[in-house]
């Protein structure tokens, strides 16, 4: 078994999770946009979210059945390009719908990607399993932290047609993988072991409680993704003042997934995951309430407090079902998380109903009710055991 991880090879597969979620970070830095360009209510903006959640998230679980089943490498590279693609052709749609269709494209491609890359990772991880998979997950951070970045440079200096250039991190990334296709072939355990009956050790009702869970943090996490920048807006700050908010909290996610695995690796998944989830509800308060500097950082940490255990929860969902990865990784990051995603056009009706503040406060309920989930979690095993065979 392998004890180290195998750091070319995670390389590769963060950077296609650099690639894919780059794609689906230029998307909030584009709502403002859409808004103005196709006068959309806040349900109307928030909804491109859910195209977004619904195509690469909610999904993932068929990809990681398929994955399961027949294996299924192909998908990381042909995810990459789809999901760059569809965003980049969906930055200067003439129209609401086409956007909203283009948008579900490049979706599909982030929920190809996913399972079949975490689960590649976890055979990539050796015995580290939870800094393995921070390792794989800050591709994801930084992608997506990225992306608003790019976004935002490219559209003020070329305006929404720029938005073509979007494509270039997918073609990159996704030629790369084709590539180097033999190499992540060799990292998975042989057909006799994945066959291997171990469905002794799945613990479905844990599962259950941890997909609850990501998917009322993700109700909060989608909501300030979404309602960051116009909330920024509707302050009286610029567009470009907002998605700098928003890249902010999305790079220092990135440290804290830095931070977070190994502390997982050395003092458990649970205590990690809880500690951030009590943690949460204060820091978007201190944000929504207090705002200027002190709120600028307080929203910072709420992307090292929700963004650093992701790789965390996949690892716990990993070892929750070790006889279906691929599916255990479509759930966890798949379809609990696009659940959130179903939150954030909640989010939108109340801020259309009532006001947008209302919205950002119900974002920072749902974290507290997660911790109650949380505290009936039985704690990983901090072992590669369960599911990595590979040697």
């Amino acid at each position: 078994m392998r004890t180290e991880i195998d750091r070319r090879a995670m390389t590769l597969l963060a950077s296609g999770h650099l690639a894919t979620d780059f794609a689906n970070g230029a998307l909030p830095a584009l709502i403002p946009y859409f808004k103005d360009r196709f006068d959309l209510s806040y349900t109307l903006s928030a909804a491109l979210i859910l195209a977004s959640t619904a195509s690469s998230s909610v999904i993932q679980p068929f990809f990681g059945l398929w994955s399961d089943r027949r294996g299924a490498l192909w998908l990381l590279p042909g995810g990459v390009l789809l999901a760059g693609v569809g965003i980049a052709l969906a930055a200067d749609a003439p129209s609401y719908w086409l956007v909203v269709l283009l948008v579900i494209v490049s979706g599909l491609g982030v929920a190809a990607y996913h399972p079949e890359g975490t689960k590649f990772a976890a055979y990539a991880s050796g015995t580290k399993r939870a800094s393995g998979m921070s390792a794989f997950s800050i591709g994801g951070n930084f992608g997506f932290a990225l992306g608003p970045i790019a976004t935002g440079a490219v559209v003020a200096w070329l305006g929404l047609r720029g938005g073509f250039l979007l494509v270039v991190p997918g073609i990159a990334v996704g030629l790369a993988l084709v590539l180097r296709y033999a190499q992540l072939a060799a990292l998975a355990p042989s057909r006799e072991r994945q066959r291997a009956p171990r469905t002794g050790d799945d613990q479905v009702g844990a599962l259950g409680l941890l997909l609850g869970l990501i998917a009322l943090r993700s109700l909060a996490w989608y909501g300030l993704i979404t309602f960051v920048p116009l909330w920024e807006v509707s302050l009286g700050h610029s567009k470009a003042h907002g998605n700098h908010l928003l890249s902010l909290m999305l790079l220092v996610g990135g440290v804290g997934t830095i931070v977070a695995g190994p502390l997982a690796d050395r003092i458990g998944m649970r205590r990690v995951l809880l500690t951030s989830l009590v943690a949460t509800p204060a820091l978007i308060a201190a944000y929504v309430a207090v705002g200027g500097v002190l709120g600028a950082i307080c929203l910072s940490l709420v992307g090292a407090c929700i963004i650093g255990t992701f790789g965390i929860s996949a690892v716990l969902s990993q070892e929750y079902l070790p006889s279906r990865m691929g599916l255990a990784s479509g759930l966890s990051v798949g379809l609990s998380v696009g659940l959130g995603g179903l939150g954030a056009v909640l989010l939108g009706a109340i801020a259309d109903s009532v006001d947008l503040r209302a919205a950002m406060w119900t974002a920072a309920v749902a974290p507290a009710a997660a911790v109650l989930l949380g505290l009936r979690l039985p704690g990983g095993r901090r072992r590669a055991a369960v599911a990595l065979q590979a040697s």
